[in-house]
């Protein structure tokens, strides 16, 4: 029997359970905050005014293999919103099965999309019935915790922003049934951007058209008024009061007035919103995806800070303070009578600065020694065919380099290697230029080469989205094909950093990859904000989580560490740095994110 919905609609006003009602929402991604940190967070935003959480489900995160599901610890979804509920509040889930949100490969597992001829979020059977599978798993779980069954979920979306990227309609119908069908029977919802060519391929007859924007949301009302049934209540899924970093770009952040006025612009009308991100966290280990300009990559960095009112360290910032004196005139009657007041002024611990001095050993050798059995070929193996998400590729083959100077070059690099010849680090190839290749010096005889090749994010928006990564083309010295290479995978993610500096060995001189380590004693565990000053590219693990990537070109500095991180006692901090070691780490009493720009909305 179908339980009647939570929110409804008279006309263009929206009603919960029968009475005039707005959803004030934002967005909180349990996969980027430390499970320990969930009620903290939601308590600060809730404090903000908000009555509704809003968060993606990223399939990849919890199907890293086919038919192999993890939902438990920090992957415990179930958990996250009944937090949600016992605080009060309604929840909107977004499961996709696409999610974007600068998350890797949009969501989409790599096994998924490495499938040879795959047509993605279409109604091509070897993309839905893996679908189907995945929401088998968790649908079922979501209806349970539905609103109209004691739970808190009020409405669940279809797909995600699919008017940016396709028009298979069938498709949509598809995901839309397919939620129906596993038990939910709350609203659904679409979301896109407010243009024509968007809202022509995302939405679903019968479904309620969401928006996603930065500003202008009186044009967005009234296309969306002029193109759907009469009637809809008018509801922004996502507004962008700030926005994400990519590396090698400025910082990016929104004056709070004018993310406010546009807020209030929103509630002027009548309608609801979801402030995306209410509070933003990080992206763990390899997590962050990249967009794209082009044949431009843009990956994203290691904090999704996003600058949120509630900050990635929890701090409530000048945006939380304009934002909630926009929603105090819409408190909910349905939430509880302290929960403006309880949560957001708890102090921030912070572990007191300090440098760390580090211990460095040869890395190379340790990345020969953990990486898994090789596979021969006479072309380099991708990523995909090795069977890897995230972290290195270890390519060697014996090649013929001529006397003098040639040009050593890739076709088709996605995204970035360090080249050695006979083990000595001799460039590095970035993708946008491997085609112009590098210098390298021969004398005739045979050299072993070997490219450590990275990715820096999977693609989570656009056409490219899906694409593999590694060394899709081939390995040029000059105008001649180098053949017969060894494939190595080394996932960084699943790697012990304790193997990682056992295994390390060797001299260690400039220029030269290394694993460092560094030991932290604090008497109680409290956040901090690590910086490596004169360190390039690399990797992070505090005691056994891989923290993520730090790089030179910025503009974040400072990696957040949270205090759940952290022991009491001795903690130890290990660097995998791929080209320039420093001598200390560094632990701040503030973060770093780096020079700022004004966002500006480009839709």
């Amino acid at each position: 029997m179908t339980a009647a919905p939570t929110l409804g609609a008279a006309g263009t006003t929206l009603l919960r359970r029968g009475v005039p009602h707005r959803v004030l929402s934002g967005s909180v991604h349990y996969f980027r905050v430390h499970p320990d940190l969930w009620p903290d967070r939601l308590r600060r935003v809730r404090a903000m005014g908000l009555n509704t959480i809003d968060t993606y489900v990223p399939w990849n995160w919890h199907e890293p293999e086919p038919g192999r599901f993890d939902l438990a610890g920090d992957r415990d979804l179930e958990r996250f919103l009944r937090l949600v509920g016992e605080l009060g509040m309604d929840a909107v889930v977004r499961p996709g099965p696409y999610i974007c949100a600068e998350w890797s490969n949009g969501g989409l597992p790599a096994w998924l999309t490495a499938t040879p001829g795959i047509a993605l979020r279409t109604s091509d059977p070897a993309f839905t019935a893996p679908v189907a599978r995945w929401f088998d798993e968790l649908v079922p779980r979501l209806a349970a915790l539905q609103a109209n069954r004691g739970g808190p979920v009020v409405a669940v979306q279809v797909e995600n922003e699919y008017g940016s990227y396709g028009e298979d309609h069938a498709y949509m119908a598809w995901v839309e049934r397919a939620l129906a069908e596993r038990g939910i029977d709350e609203l659904v919802f679409t979301a896109d951007g407010p243009t024509d060519l968007m809202l022509d391929g995302g939405t679903v007859p019968g479904v309620l058209a969401a928006a996603t924007l930065g500003s202008r949301p009186g044009p967005a009302r009234d296309l969306l008024a002029a193109r759907r049934p009469p009637g809809e209540p008018f509801l922004v899924a996502e507004l962008w009061n700030g926005w994400f970093d990519h590396w090698g770009e400025a910082h990016h952040t929104r004056d709070p007035q004018d993310a406010a006025r546009t807020v209030r612009e929103v509630l002027d009308l009548g309608g609801s919103v979801s402030l995306y991100m209410a509070h933003g966290g990080s992206n763990p280990g390899l997590w962050a995806g990249a967009n794209h300009d082009g044949d431009v990559l843009q990956p994203t960095v290691t904090s999704y800070d996003s600058d949120a009112p509630v900050a990635e360290d929890g701090t409530v910032t000048a945006k939380f303070h304009a934002l909630r004196e926009v929603f105090a005139p819409y408190r909910s009657a349905h939430l509880p009578a302290d929960a403006l007041d309880e949560g957001w002024t708890a102090p921030r611990r912070r572990l007191a600065p300090r440098t760390l001095p580090t211990v460095h050993r040869a890395a190379v050798p340790a990345l020969r020694e953990l990486a898994g059995a090789g596979e021969r070929s006479p072309r380099s193996r991708t990523f995909e065919d090795l069977g890897l998400d995230a972290g290195l590729v270890l390519h060697r083959a014996t090649t013929r380099l001529p006397a003098g100077e040639s040009v050593l070059s890739v076709l088709g690099l996605h995204d970035r290697a360090v080249v050695h010849v006979d083990g000595v680090p001799v460039g590095t190839l970035e993708r946008r230029t491997a085609h112009e290749g590098l210098v390298v010096v021969g004398t005739g005889a045979e050299v072993e080469l070997e490219l450590v090749v990275e990715h820096l994010g999977r693609v989570n928006y656009g056409p490219r989205l899906g694409e593999p990564k590694g060394l899709v083309g081939d390995v040029l010295v000059g105008r001649r094909i180098v053949h017969d290479w060894e494939s190595r995978p080394v996932p960084l993610d699943h790697i012990s950093p304790d193997a990682l500096w056992a295994a390390a060995d060797g001299p260690v001189t400039g220029g030269r990859a290394v694993v460092a380590r560094a030991t932290l004693d604090v008497d109680e565990p409290a956040d901090t904000y690590l910086a490596l000053p004169g360190w390039a590219k690399g990797f992070v693990w505090v005691n056994d989580v891989l923290l993520g990537r730090y790089w030179e070109v910025g503009p974040q500095r400072t990696l957040y560490v949270p205090a759940p991180l952290l022991r009491p006692g001795a903690n130890t901090l290990t660097v995998l740095e791929q080209h320039r070691g420093g001598t200390d780490l560094e632990l701040l009493a503030e973060p770093d994110l780096g020079p700022a720009e004004e966002y500006v909305e480009e839709l």
